[in-house]
């Protein structure tokens, strides 16, 4: 079985979790009407930085791939700063606000789910789109951390 290239399951990442932002807006929500709308759930949040975060990790990989054959310092310079920004993303932001939601969510729905996801949800957020923004974050950065390290011994 061959490996699927990084940059592929970057991609495929992004398209995903644009996929989950446009059917989360799409549902028609009460909590969505008032104060704050979406952007008061911290699974929201989280949402967003990941799709930031493997938006500019496409932008990495498809700016390498456009300089591979250049030799100017200029445009050298500015994909280095390019992958110090994801890399800053990911040990700031990515990593440690999903690895709490995805720990927080689930220890506090084990205990008592009405505290974080009440059962009247279930009747606008379907299980799979609760499980994708909550659940998968995780198994995406592992695969993240993966790639990076297969490439970077």
């Amino acid at each position: 079985m061959a490996l699927v290239p990084c940059q592929v399951l970057r991609a495929a990442i992004l398209l995903s979790y644009c996929s989950i932002l446009c059917n989360y807006k799409a549902v028609d929500m009460p909590a969505h009407q008032n104060y704050g709308g979406s952007w008061k759930f911290l699974t929201f949040i989280d949402l967003v930085i990941q799709a930031v975060f493997f938006g500019i990790c496409v932008l990495t990989d498809l700016s390498s791939l456009l300089t591979k054959g250049n030799d100017s310092q200029e445009q050298e310079r500015q994909l280095k700063k390019l992958i110090s920004l994801r890399d800053w993303m990911m040990a700031v932001l990515a990593f440690p606000v999903g690895m709490f939601v995805v720990t927080m969510f689930w220890s506090i729905y084990s205990y008592d789910r009405e505290l974080v996801y009440p059962k009247v949800l279930d009747n606008f957020i379907p299980a799979w789109l609760n499980h994708g923004m909550v659940s998968k974050v995780v198994q995406r950065l592992t695969c993240m951390n993966k790639t990076v390290r297969h490439r970077f011994p």
